[in-house]
């Protein structure tokens, strides 16, 4: 049985060995009330129970009938005002984007995976689950009925792994339209949601981190732009075309670091991007890895970067030259490229612009691109590719890995000198049907399991050969801004 692959599921208890080796998901339990969830991979102390009373160890299911299905149940509600104001103290979960969007609590069920086929084994674990599950939807729209959010590491030998979570409670608004999900464990019912009846998540105003101190990551920014102008050469020399290096810096504040705080305030300054909270993992991404909506799938991919000034004379100016920056075009080239032959054996046609708009942030302007596609017919058990396949097709792109991919991953690793976590992973959320919305994992930090008052920031710039270590020391540092601001205020 594979320690590396879990699956928690409330009424069983849990095994939190870890690993990296491929196997069939563990089943365990999670007692995952408002907010109480137990101890996870990563070390998150448990708020309640360790589990249901007089529960213990077990393997996994030997086959279908050892599960205890789910019983999921939504309902249209009044709209209940701003979804991250919902959030409670204890592992929140949000996906949201100009208020739309999901968030959640407690834990229902908890997969854990590991390795370079954790994308497929986490798949194979929510297929497992929602064949027993017994579901009731009054809405019927992306994000009602059986809901997991999930982040996967970026590197495939990264200890960080991944998890899909189903919480216990969904809310959820798109288009003017609100709902209740409940997502609970036959047997363990409570009484049914009500229309306009929120559970009460409000239990605990989230308060700043107070004061916080940074200190040097895995590199130095001295030693960072050594790399870099290392990983020039090697591209001048034609031993490959981009690389996309990452540094990171870990963040001590005060108090524990509360996620809601940093997902309120990025939020609220970055609306146009996509908010998320998964698993001590928080940030506000610009890039969406793909979204899969009846049979249409689309990919924002950015690369190419320059830092606003605040001045908007000086800002248009910049925009103009980066439209016409033949080292960002080049960059940015790449990326398309990649997530349109990503999505090629998977899709029927597939529309690429010819050439970016240019992405206004507060902090940064990028050049973007919006490539759409239509899914092929089914896959020969009926199905089209869920959300998370697609994901993890595309995964890593040019614009977090570089060019060509296996020459770029190999660079990485042999230089950067750390391990980037689940930053510049997946992050989202996937539905029944298999659509859902994954973005890249940027402008992000991961909140440290044992120790809440420390954080890691990231951030990563292409490199190619025109790159300048300097020019791109600056980007990074562009890039930082957005968790830095957040983690600011109070």
């Amino acid at each position: 049985m594979d320690p590396s692959s879990q699956v928690r599921s409330a009424g069983t208890p849990a095994q939190t060995r870890r690993g990296r080796s491929g196997g069939r998901p563990r089943f365990a339990g999670t007692r995952a009330g408002r907010g109480e969830a137990m101890t996870s991979d990563a070390g998150r102390r448990p708020t309640g129970d360790a589990g249901y009373p007089g529960s213990v160890s077990h393997p996994a299911p030997a086959s279908d009938a050892d599960v205890r299905p789910l019983v999921v149940r939504t309902v249209p509600v009044n709209d209940p005002g701003p979804l991250l104001d919902l959030l409670p103290a204890v592992s929140p979960l949000a996906w949201v984007r100009r208020g739309d969007g999901l968030v959640g609590w407690g834990e229902a069920l908890r997969v854990t995976v590991g390795g370079a086929d954790r994308f497929a084994r986490a798949e194979q674990a929510w297929q497992h689950v929602l064949r027993h599950a017994v579901v009731r939807d009054e809405v019927g729209l992306p994000g009602t009925g059986p809901v997991a959010f999930g982040s996967f590491s970026f590197a495939d030998s990264s200890p960080a792994g991944g998890v899909l979570v189903v919480p216990r409670v969904v809310v959820g608004r798109r288009g003017g339209r609100s709902w209740l999900t409940t997502l609970t464990p036959a047997g363990d019912l409570g009484d049914p949601p009500r229309a306009g009846n929120l559970p009460g998540a409000r239990d605990a105003e989230s308060e700043g981190p107070g004061p916080v101190v940074e200190g040097t990551g895995a590199l130095g920014a001295e030693a960072w732009c050594q790399v870099v102008a290392g990983v020039v050469e090697a591209i001048r020399a034609g031993e490959l075309d981009k690389v996309v290096l990452a540094r990171d810096v870990v963040v001590t504040a005060e108090r524990p670091v509360d996620p809601r705080h940093l997902a309120r305030r990025l939020a609220d300054r970055y609306a146009t991007c996509w908010t998320f909270a998964v698993d001590g993992l928080v940030g506000a991404t610009p890039e969406l890895l793909v979204r899969s909506d009846k049979g249409l799938v689309t990919s924002r991919v950015l690369a190419g970067t320059v830092r606003r000034t605040g001045d908007d004379h000086a800002d248009m100016a910049r925009a103009a030259m980066l439209a016409q920056s033949s080292k960002d075009l080049e960059e940015h080239e790449f990326a398309v490229e990649s997530v349109a032959r990503a999505l090629e054996p998977y899709c029927s046609t597939t529309n690429v612009p010819d050439v970016p708009f240019v992405l206004s942030l507060p902090n940064v302007l990028h050049l973007a691109s919006d490539v759409t596609a239509v899914l092929a017919a089914p896959l020969g058990d009926g199905r089209h590719p869920s959300s998370l396949t697609l994901a993890a097709a595309l995964h890593p792109t040019a614009a977090v890995a570089g060019t060509p991919t296996d020459a770029a991953l190999a660079m990485i690793a042999r230089v950067e000198e750390m391990d980037r976590d689940r930053y510049a992973g997946p992050v989202g959320w996937l539905g029944a049907d298999g659509d859902g919305e994954w973005g890249i994992a940027l402008r992000s930090g991961r909140i440290d399991a044992a120790d809440p008052r420390r954080i890691r920031l990231f951030a990563g710039c292409g490199v190619v050969a025109a790159s300048e270590p300097a020019a791109e020391l600056a980007e990074s540092e562009a890039k930082l801004e957005p968790m830095r601001w957040a983690l600011s205020g109070g």
